[in-house]
């Protein structure tokens, strides 16, 4: 089967590739700026529905294609720009990707209505996907392999960051001067990113340009999504941001609510707990040490729901708890499955964890719309009913992943047993 895969190291010539020196600053620096960037435009109007259903005059699931439009386009085209990354080049296309997403940005508080701004968040969306569809295959082809995890680790904590400081901003800016003014914020901090990725990120040294090859992607798709280890890992990190992207998307909504009827400001000061999520990424490694993928997930999934079930409380105190558990079981789980999906295929890595992506990002799309329908139908209570379901599947699929191998297991030793038969 062809291999295309962009994550690959390009050679030049014979030679050995020129890396620059390990831990290049400038590099690992760019990187950190344009995840943060990007992932700070991405869920830019996550912490403002609760201010977009009010202004518009609008339901929770209106409101939630703000989010959801953007996400499902990432989805839907990170695969193809992954492709055109290999022929044009991962910097060029991460320049015009981060561009196009922050003259977005400037526009999106002139929006007249919702339709309108939800269009424009799915192109937005859709320009944001180079970014992921880009970084690890130039990281992985500018960078020594020692300086590599580092690097990764870098870019993978500026969208974090990104992602939680974009969300604290705009509830913070909304509670004094708006929505649109707390969208401005966000598009000016992403410029600042985009000019300070575009200023240090070198040329690529060590990239060759390949003719697109439509064919070839579509057999390597084919090939992984006919794997059905990969079809359940797909799975599972679908499901996890299902329940992760309808808690989101729903708790600001509980929040400005009775009993709590917190602002806009501390509303969007609660995804601090993002940062409860690199840690359980950090330690998901470990655990997976002791206890194996699938004794991982099982430990992701309880941690989960145990958080959901404690967010019913009608205590501050207790969501914000429920809402900590759910962060860490999610990033836990999220990063078991993703890190399973590299190690589980030894061609087409980059398309593989494009799918991954694309999965992913469906989850988040699928979570946001149908958390915020549930919750306008019937409250909290359905939102967490709806995310536990996804739990009980993510459970599933890894309980029967988990007999799976243990039928394997017996078969193999039957069959040793068999083959050391004397004759």
């Amino acid at each position: 089967m062809p291999s295309v895969d962009t994550g690959a190291p390009a050679t030049v010539g014979a030679s050995a590739p020129p890396f620059p020196a390990p831990g290049n600053r400038r590099i690992n620096l760019a990187l950190f700026a344009v995840g943060l960037a990007t992932f700070a435009l991405l869920f830019s109007t996550q912490a403002l529905l609760p201010a977009l259903s009010a202004d518009f005059g609008v339901t929770p699931g209106q409101a939630s294609w703000t989010v959801s439009a953007a996400t499902l386009a990432l989805a839907v085209c990170v695969l193809p720009l992954s492709m055109l990354s290999e022929r044009f080049g991962r910097r060029r296309l991460m320049t015009v990707s981060v561009a196009v997403a922050v003259g977005i940005a400037l526009v999106l508080p002139l929006a007249p209505n919702l339709t309108t701004l939800i269009v424009l968040r799915a192109v937005q969306g859709a320009a944001i996907a180079g970014i992921p569809a880009s970084a690890m295959a130039y990281l992985s082809e500018e960078l020594r392999p020692s300086a590599l995890v580092g690097a990764i680790g870098l870019f993978v904590a500026g969208n974090s960051v990104g992602g939680m400081t974009g969300r604290i901003l705009t509830g913070w800016v909304a509670d004094g001067w708006g929505w649109r003014t707390a969208l401005l914020a966000v598009a000016l901090l992403a410029l600042l990113g985009a000019v300070v990725f575009r200023l240090l990120a070198p040329r690529a040294h060590n990239f060759t340009p390949a003719p697109l090859a439509p064919r070839a992607l579509v057999r390597t798709v084919r090939g992984h999504l006919g794997d059905a280890l990969l079809r359940r890992l797909y799975a599972i990190g679908m499901l996890f941001m299902v329940v992760f992207g309808a808690v989101y998307t729903v708790v600001g909504y509980r929040l400005v609510q009775e009993p709590f009827s917190l602002s806009q400001g501390v509303v969007g000061s609660v995804f601090v707990i993002y940062l409860v999520g690199t840690a359980s990424s950090a330690a998901a490694g470990r655990i997976v040490g002791r206890l194996g993928r699938r004794g991982t997930l099982y430990l992701a999934i309880g941690t989960t729901a145990a958080g959901l079930a404690l967010s019913l409380v009608e205590s501050l105190t207790a969501v914000l708890a429920g809402l900590v558990l759910i962060t860490a079981g999610f990033f836990a789980g999220h990063a078991t499955a993703s890190s399973s999906v590299s190690r589980s295929v030894s061609s087409g890595r980059a398309q593989a964890s494009a799918l991954y992506q694309m999965a992913y990002y469906l989850g988040s799309s699928l979570g946001g719309t149908v958390g915020a329908l549930a919750f306008h139908a019937a409250g909290w209570h359905a939102t967490v009913l709806m995310a536990l379901a996804a739990l009980a599947a993510a459970g599933g699929i890894t309980v029967y992943a988990t007999r799976r191998a243990v039928v394997e297991r017996r078969q193999a030793a039957a069959a040793a047993t068999v083959t050391a038969a004397p004759a």
